[in-house]
């Protein structure tokens, strides 16, 4: 799950909805200066942008596994 909130339309650069492959769906735009980035209720990572939010459904245990360096071997 995720969601995005932008301020204005204008900071949005582009939605595109391919119709050649069937699922495809690309959102792009300028969230800005980032003012916090935190977790909401330890099941949502925020990142919160001057033009909007970015919110999406990541656990603490999910986001330290991916900021851990991985093991080789």
């Amino acid at each position: 799950m995720f969601s995005i909130d932008m301020r204005s339309k204008e900071n949005v650069r582009s939605i595109s909805i391919s119709d050649v492959t069937q699922d495809r769906v690309l959102f792009e735009g300028y969230l800005g200066q980032l003012e916090e980035l935190g977790m909401i209720n330890g099941a949502i990572l925020e990142v919160r942008g001057i033009n909007g939010v970015l919110r999406m459904e990541l656990s603490e245990d999910e986001l330290h596994r991916m900021l851990s360096p991985k093991e080789e071997g």
